[in-house]
C-alpha cells in the first residue's frame, strides 16, 4: 500500500486495531453460521475480496485509510475461520493449534525478514511517530498468521476460564504488552507483531463476549453492528496525525 493510505502507530491505531480484532471475530462467525458458509467455503470470496481492496488502493489517487482498515477486516475475519477450521473441524487441540500457528508465525517473520521493512520514526512537533512495516505481502500473511494465532488463543482462554473472566485477563495482557512495547521496546518488529497477536487474542474474547450467550447475548447481527460502528468511532473520530513524510508506494 502507498505510505499515504498507512495510519501512524499511534493509540489511535491500537484502539483500532483492537475494535477491528472485535469485528473481525464477529465477522468470521457471522459467514460461517449466519450466511452458513462453514469454515472454508468463506475463505475464497474473502480472498478475491481482499485482492481487489489492493487493487483499488493501487490505483487510487485519493489518499484514504479506508482502504487499510477494510483489508485489516477481511483479514481479521478470514483469520476467524481458519483457526476455527483447525479446531472444530480437524478437530485439533488448542495447545497443538497454538504450537502449530505460533511456527508457522515465527516463520513467516523470519523468513521475509519484516523487521528489515520497518521505516524510520518521522518526527512531527519533534515527537517520534512510528510507521508501519511495508505492507507488502509478507506483512499481510503475518497479519493472516497473528490473526488465526490470536483467534485459537483467545478461544483457549474462553474455554479454560469464562468469556468475561478471559476478556479481562486478555485486556490487562494486551495493555501490559503494548506498554512494554511503546515504553521500553520502541515499538521494534518483535514488540509490533506481539502487540498485534495480544490484540487479537483480546478481541476474540471480548467480540465473541457480547454475542454469545454466554456473555451479554447480544447475536452476531447487533454485537457486528456495534464492533463495526466502533472501528469507524476510532479511525474516524479520533484526530489523526498528519505525516510529513513524502507518499511513496509501500
Amino acid at each position: 500500500m502507498h505510505i499515504r493510505n498507512l495510519p501512524a502507530v499511534t493509540p489511535r491505531y491500537w484502539a483500532a486495531i483492537l475494535a477491528a480484532s472485535m469485528c473481525g471475530a464477529n465477522t468470521g462467525d457471522l459467514l460461517s453460521h449466519n450466511l452458513h458458509l462453514g469454515h472454508w467455503r468463506g475463505l475464497p470470496p474473502l480472498a478475491g475480496l481482499f485482492l481487489a481492496i489492493l487493487w483499488l488502493e493501487r490505483g487510487s489517487r485519493i489518499a484514504t485509510e479506508a482502504y487499510y482498515w477494510l483489508a485489516i477486516i477481511v483479514i481479521r475475519t478470514a483469520a476467524t475461520n481458519l483457526a476455527d477450521l483447525a479446531t472444530h473441524d480437524f478437530g485439533l487441540s488448542y495447545v497443538l493449534s497454538d504450537l502449530g500457528l505460533s511456527a508457522l508465525f515465527i516463520g513467516v517473520l523470519l523468513a521475509d525478514q519484516v523487521h528489515k521493512q520497518f521505516r524510520a520514526p518521522v518526527r512531527i512537533a519533534s515527537e517520534p511517530v512510528i510507521k508501519l512495516p511495508a505492507t507488502g505481502m509478507p506483512y499481510w500473511v503475518a497479519m493472516l498468521m497473528a490473526g488465526t494465532l490470536g483467534t485459537a488463543s483467545g478461544d483457549w482462554v474462553a474455554h479454560s476460564i469464562g468469556l468475561g473472566f478471559g476478556s479481562i485477563v486478555l485486556v490487562a495482557i494486551f495493555g501490559v504488552v503494548l506498554l512494554v512495547a511503546w515504553r521500553f521496546g520502541a515499538m521494534s518488529m518483535t514488540c509490533y507483531w506481539a502487540s498485534i497477536v495480544a490484540a487479537r487474542t483480546a478481541g476474540t474474547t471480548l467480540g465473541d463476549c457480547l454475542a454469545s450467550r454466554h456473555g451479554l447475548d447480544l447475536g452476531l447481527l447487533v454485537s457486528t453492528t456495534l464492533t463495526a460502528c466502533m472501528l469507524a468511532a476510532a479511525v474516524v473520530l479520533w484526530p489523526r496525525r498528519r505525516l510529513a513524510a513524502r507518499a511513496t508506494a509501500g
